[in-house]
């Protein structure tokens, strides 16, 4: 049983795999943040976010401000922000673990006890909101996760840890996320063992690389058949599976999972062959074969499924 106490800061899967990692470790988490309560699911029904499941679970108090700017403009904000901060200031702990969480913590949460982030890019490359989309996105060898202190500014604070991992060929955005998640909840406990033996050493962000992940834009995930094959392919795996690249085949808008380049030309977007192999578009540069699709109200079909209820024939991709 470790002796320190952490609040721990979070909302998505992402966090909740760190989250349970601690609690596995005995670490004693008195208190946790996350998100609102989001509609989700075709009834739009309410849904606690994964973190606050594990919390819940476990037995644990959980505080769901809007913000923790005590300054906010709007009322509401800014009383749940004074609300969660005395909370924070009666709650005896050591060390506040933030892991996507996806609210700011102003300076005056970062004053009361050291704030540590894991962020999922090796610093100071993919700084923001979405290092794990845009990693693959830019055709990155290698990601990480770096366990940082944090600080006022973007993903700025001095490296506690870092460790590196390949990225592969066939790897999406979902299949890194968990790897990245899995690597996070192991550090952490690492980090924080460390920590309650005084042996966690910062090193300060190298100033040359820095990079910014640019959270995902829904207009973002439309392919732009004038690029090229390898670029296209990248993006496909990249916004797998959020929010999922797509195309226009005449009126229909098509989603797809899965692409490869290959050679090939002609005017881009034309579908130069369809069969149980793939779907071939050409692009600015060679072709990518579409080998998994989603019709609207459709499930994911293997391209051969696929063609049994829908024909490319008259149509090419806009």
């Amino acid at each position: 049983m470790s002796g320190l106490k952490v609040v721990f800061a979070g909302t998505p899967e992402f966090a909740a795999v760190a989250l349970r990692a601690l609690l596995d470790a005995g670490f004693d988490v008195p208190l946790v943040l996350t998100q609102p309560d989001r509609p989700a699911g075709r009834g739009m029904q309410l849904q606690a976010s994964a973190v606050k499941q594990v919390a819940v679970a476990h037995g644990i108090e959980v505080l769901q401000p809007l913000s923790l700017r005590m300054d906010a403009k709007d009322p509401q904000r800014a009383s749940e922000a004074q609300a969660a901060h005395a909370r924070l200031l009666a709650t005896a702990y050591d060390v506040m673990v933030v892991a996507a969480y996806g609210l700011i913590l102003p300076r005056a949460t970062l004053a009361i006890k050291p704030c540590i982030n894991i962020h999922g890019s090796i610093l100071p490359r993919w700084r923001g909101a979405a290092p794990i989309h845009r990693a693959i996105e830019s055709g990155d060898a290698e990601t990480g996760v770096t366990i940082m202190e944090m600080e006022e500014g973007l993903d700025t604070g001095p490296m506690l840890l870092i460790e590196r991992i390949a990225i592969d060929d066939t790897d999406t955005t979902g299949s890194l996320h968990d790897k990245l998640a899995a690597l996070g909840g192991r550090m952490i406990v690492v980090a924080l063992q460390k920590m309650a033996q005084g042996q966690l050493t910062a090193v300060p962000q190298p100033e040359e690389g820095v990079t910014y992940a640019a959270k995902i834009g829904k207009e973002e995930a439309k392919l732009d058949w004038t690029l090229a094959a390898v670029d296209l392919a990248r993006k496909v795996r990249a916004f797998n599976p959020f929010p999922g690249a797509h195309g226009q085949a005449g009126s229909t808008t098509i989603k797809i999972w899965n692409a490869q380049p290959v050679d090939g030309q002609g005017r881009p977007g034309q579908v130069l062959k369809a069969d149980a192999h793939g779907i071939v578009v050409a692009c600015g540069t060679g072709a990518l074969r579409l080998t998994e699709l989603q019709k609207p109200g459709g499930k994911r079909l293997a391209a051969a499924e696929f063609l049994k209820g829908f024909s490319f024939d008259g149509l090419a991709f806009a």
